[in-house]
């Protein structure tokens, strides 16, 4: 089935980036605004606590979830916003590292951003994403 998202990269812009710096979706796309994807276990705990790669892992598997049962994928993904809970960049990186690997190819534009505090106790990271499918 062909897919919805097509990825844009710049060749005016710099090449450091980890993810392409626009996508579209045609007009009779179907589009996907699942809630944030946070590190919450079934049992509505957090999980992986202070652990900024373990929660990162937890909130794509739980956006997984969310995109299956709208019908799609993360190859679907249109874009993101990776929240993270921290002041230090380091930290950023190593949840946005998680992300970014699980996106594999599909490298979808992103935003990363460290921020205060999140909704849950104990959380450190949650995802933002849009999604577009072509349904048949």
């Amino acid at each position: 089935m062909p897919r919805a998202v097509t990825l844009i990269r710049s060749a005016s812009l710099s090449d450091v980036a980890e993810y392409a710096y626009a996508a579209t979706a045609p007009a009779e796309a179907r589009l996907i605004f699942p809630a944030g994807a946070c590190p919450l276990n079934e049992d509505g705990s957090t999980a992986a606590i202070g652990d900024y790669a373990g929660q990162a892992a937890k909130a794509v598997e739980n956006l997984r979830t969310a995109l299956a049962d709208a019908g799609a994928t993360l190859e679907d993904v249109i874009s993101t916003r990776v929240l993270v809970a921290s002041q230090r960049q380091p930290d950023l990186v190593t949840a946005w590292e998680v992300v970014r690997d699980a996106f594999g190819d599909h490298d979808v534009p992103s935003t990363l951003m460290g921020v205060t505090v999140l909704g849950y106790d104990d959380q450190l990271v949650e995802i933002e994403a849009v999604a577009a499918v072509l349904d048949a």
